[in-house]
């Protein structure tokens, strides 16, 4: 005679031991033109186009630069699909085969501007923004050391 407790032991192993697959995780990050490098939450992870597996869904903060190009700064958010929510992912992880959750990030970089990187554009913006300097009784000139006295100045008597 058999016991209840013996028969769900025993499909459990059963069960279990034939769920060795996995969730594969991957990840494509794109870029227009190709070749940029990738930042994600602070990490450098390679030159577009790249693949790469990832263990974490939710908010990425993602930067994406190429030299003569402007710098991509932004946040992605990568959604977990159906089967890998709870109380699904425990089902899914225990299929006897694969599942793959594939997710692509696209970036399109714009063409920096070139005037912008000159000398003589960024000495016009410093001189234009001088005058919105702030200045007070105790700000001094950097062309003009410092005294401790004040200056005194003599004029010659009339006559």
């Amino acid at each position: 005679m058999r016991t209840p407790g013996l028969s769900v032991l025993v499909a459990s192993v059963v069960l279990l031991s034939t769920g060795c697959a996995k969730v594969q995780q991957e990840m494509t990050i794109e870029s227009t033109p190709p070749g940029a490098l990738v930042f994600l939450n602070g990490q450098e992870v390679g030159r577009t186009p790249l693949k790469r597996d990832f263990k974490y869904y939710g908010d990425y903060d993602v930067r994406v630069q190429l030299e003569g190009y402007q710098t991509l700064k932004t946040h992605q958010k990568v959604t977990a699909p159906w089967w890998n929510w709870v109380p699904f992912d425990l089902l899914a992880n225990l299929q006897p085969f694969t599942i793959r959750d594939e997710q692509r990030l696209a970036f399109e970089l714009k063409p920096a501007d070139p005037t912008l990187d000159q000398p003589i554009g960024l000495l016009t913006r410093a001189h234009d923004l001088r005058g919105e300097l702030e200045g007070s009784e105790f700000t001094r000139a950097a062309t003009r050391p410092a005294t401790t006295k004040p200056a005194t100045t003599t004029t010659a008597p009339a006559k």
